[in-house]
């Protein structure tokens, strides 16, 4: 009888475990400095598709330009997934990195920042998700 109970709540536990673990790509994102729900699921957010695509792209070409591997500027690597899409969504409000702080940003318009912070939140960290098209390939 005490096995059948211990075996029944790891069952439970197992399949809230589980649940909580399966993760699809957001489909829209609450941006907090518009106070706008932004539907970011219609079209792929990769590098080359158009509009979608500039958050890719520019983030390639300007965050990337100092965030990559043994950069000479000192700045962390960065990748897509090195951040949840919450911390994404929250560096992009608070705006308290040094490169959103000593001007690095300007050369981006607030839409551009705005693509910029979709392509992150939807390609963060723990968005991946196998059983999902759109994850697919």
């Amino acid at each position: 009888m005490k096995s059948m109970i211990i075996v029944c709540v790891l069952a439970i536990i197992s399949l809230f475990c589980f649940s909580a673990d399966a993760h699809a790509r957001p489909t829209e994102r609450l941006d907090q400095r518009t106070q706008m729900c932004r539907l970011i699921a219609r079209t792929p957010l990769d590098w080359e598709s158009e509009p979608w695509g500039t958050g890719g792209r520019k983030f390639r070409e300007v965050c990337k330009s100092c965030h990559s591997r043994e950069n000479e500027s000192g700045a962390p690597f960065l990748h897509t997934e090195s951040y949840t899409s919450a911390a994404w969504n929250r560096i992009f409000f608070k705006r308290r990195k040094k490169c959103a702080r000593n001007g690095s940003w300007d050369v981006l318009s607030e839409e551009e920042l705005l693509l910029i912070n979709d392509y992150l939140y939807r390609n963060g960290a723990w968005t991946y998700d196998p059983n999902d098209a759109d994850s697919c390939g």
